[in-house]
């Protein structure tokens, strides 16, 4: 009996739908609009058949894909990898000659959907584009641009689908799952690229440069007037200042005017400052690299994340995407060359210092917003404050923002990193990231910056399938040898920048805060203390220096004075048969 009440009740709860919770819609009646074809339209997508309410599954999307493409020689496919759960991920070639592709010279725009298969849009965009471009009136957008099209990133995520995957987002009627088969957040995966996805899309980054990027999503947060927002790392917080200068101006102002133009709002891509009042402003983020943005500006390819607004209508957004990557072909044709230019700046700069990580700015600059009035609420059930949405438009003509600018991780760069042929797992990530490096033919003797841990923690919880940790370290000169096989890292290369950010062990999304180097934190040589003692006590006849030092040090910590174990701990550590390597970051620097 009690297992029926159980079940009644959750039926009850779950004949709720998204439109009975969510803040008040406004009408749109954009020109997009005149963008979808009739069902009966011969090249009509599936997505179109149902009004943009729906989106097919993959098998679905895939069919349609393989019909457009025998119909054309502007389209091949090809299959970049495949999923943990065996599923094929296609990439779309589309071009004048899909083959030459990366070896044309031509600008290439390389389009990613589904990263998050909840979050679609992009996908049914693609499809209607790429259907005009074949038998519309827009062949014109390849004649001197390429295309590169990712329809579904997360391939098994998209075909976990069902109409309760994301409350806070206005369709399609079913909807795929945020993380992999794996339970990985593809889009958290860029530098530790564990993912089979995520090692297929950097494949696809080395062999192809795409000279523009733009990763697809959805918002999860906070209502306001913009159907379609983006960013990307700002010129001001940049490792590839010349690309950002060139999305922050030319990039922006194009792609706003055409949206506008067909009727949509596009706007800044912020969240806000204070989740619980958004009366409050907003923060700009600069991203680390395990995001697609952060990542991109560390590669020097110039990245957008287009978060297109949850509780707009999925038609809306979807027409909206159309747009902007119609926009994007057509801003390459006319700046590709200056883009590619400001690109081989950002390439060939070598600057002396590196910024690891941002923080927010105290000060805020300020902006013009287009929100919509909050008002703040009390759950009578739960008895929770929170913030909701009237739908009422409301214009900030000077509205805060906190953005990630200063800097709050900061090296000198070095000439490079010496890793050795122990560490297999860590070089396989610099070839599959394209980070160039030598090898050793024989052992050699060399000066060396050698870095050990003063302290550490360890995360608590595991976090993206790793457990992180982060330390200080101290930093020593000293002359190490270097065995056969081990590998040279080079900063002077167009990664160089990258492999800082790899093998940095402060750099928030380094291999070692990922948890790649969890062995230096093992001790297992231990001693005797029938053993040691006799040690130690010739070892302060002999070593005057150890002596004073021993003694000045029970003077200064009254609690190693009173522990005769921690006193023998102490002096284990001074003695050659201490584990040499014991909380040694194992790569070296130079």
């Amino acid at each position: 009996m009690k297992k029926l009440a159980l079940s009644l009740a959750c039926s009850l709860v779950f004949a709720v739908t998204a439109a009975d919770h969510l803040p008040p819609l406004p009408d749109w009646q954009g020109s997009s609009l005149n963008l979808m074809r009739p069902a009966q339209h011969p090249w009509v997508t599936p997505a179109e058949v149902s009004d943009l309410t729906e989106t097919p599954d993959y098998d679905t999307t895939m069919k349609y894909l393989e019909r457009l493409a025998a119909s054309t020689s502007l389209i091949k496919l090809e299959v970049i990898g495949q999923s943990p759960q065996g599923r094929a991920i296609y990439l779309v070639k589309a071009g004048a000659d899909p083959d030459m592709i990366g070896r044309d010279n031509k600008p290439v725009l390389l389009a990613q959907a589904g990263i998050h298969s909840g979050e679609i849009d992009g996908k049914d965009a693609g499809l209607m584009l790429l259907r005009d471009i074949v038998h519309g009136d827009k062949a014109e957008l390849l004649k001197e641009v390429n295309l590169l099209f990712i329809p579904i990133f997360s391939v098994d995520g998209h075909e976990r689908s069902g109409k309760y995957n994301r409350m806070n987002q206005r369709g399609p009627a079913l909807q795929g799952w945020r993380a992999t088969a794996q339970n990985l957040n593809l889009n958290r995966d860029y530098m530790k690229a564990e993912a089979p996805e995520m090692q297929a899309l950097l494949k696809v980054l080395n062999s192809y440069q795409p000279d523009l990027y733009l990763d697809i999503h959805v918002t999860d947060g906070e209502d306001y007037q913009y159907d379609i927002t983006y960013g990307f790392n700002q010129p001001f917080a940049a490792v590839s200042p010349n690309a950002a200068s060139w999305l922050a101006s030319s990039f922006r102002s194009e792609v706003d005017q055409a949206l506008t133009a067909a009727g949509h709002i596009p706007g800044p891509l912020v969240f806000a400052h204070d989740s619980s009042d958004f009366s409050k402003g907003l923060a700009g983020s600069t991203s680390s690299p395990r995001f697609s943005t952060g990542y991109g500006d560390l590669r020097h390819i110039p990245t957008v994340l287009v978060e297109n607004h949850s509780l707009k209508p999925y038609k809306q957004r979807v027409l909206g995407t159309y747009v902007l990557l119609e926009q994007s072909l057509k801003l390459l044709q006319q700046q590709g060359t200056v883009l590619k230019l400001a690109k081989r700046a950002d390439e060939n700069a070598r600057p002396e210092r590196q910024v690891l990580a941002w923080k927010a700015s105290e000060t805020p600059d300020f902006i013009s917003f287009k929100g919509v009035e909050s008002v703040q609420k009390k759950d009578p059930i739960s008895g929770v404050s929170y913030q909701t949405w009237t739908g009422k438009p409301l214009h900030y003509e000077q509205f805060p923002v906190y953005w990630e600018k200063e800097p709050a991780v900061e090296i000198d760069v070095p000439k490079a990193y010496w890793i050795p042929p122990e560490q297999q797992e860590v070089i396989a990530k610099l070839a599959l990231h394209g980070v160039q490096f030598t090898s050793l033919k024989s052992a050699k003797t060399i000066q060396l910056q050698q870095l050990t841990a003063t302290s550490y923690q360890f995360a608590d919880k595991p976090f993206e399938g790793r457990f992180a940790v982060k330390a200080e370290f101290s930093r020593n000169w000293q002359k190490i040898r270097l065995p056969a096989g081990s590998v040279r890292v080079s900063t002077d290369q167009p990664l160089g920048a990258l492999a800082v950010a790899l093998l940095e062990p402060t750099a928030p999304d380094s291999l070692f805060s990922w948890g790649y180097m969890l062995g230096m934190f093992e001790r297992v040589e231990y001693y005797e203390t029938y053993a040691i003692v006799p040690l130690i006590e010739t070892a302060l006849k002999q070593d005057k220096k150890l002596k004073a030092e021993f003694e000045e040090a029970l003077k200064q910590d009254k609690k190693l004075a009173a522990d005769p174990q921690a006193k023998l701990q102490w002096l284990y550590q001074r003695l050659p048969y201490y584990d040499q390597h014991y909380l040694k970051y194992p790569i070296l620097i130079e």
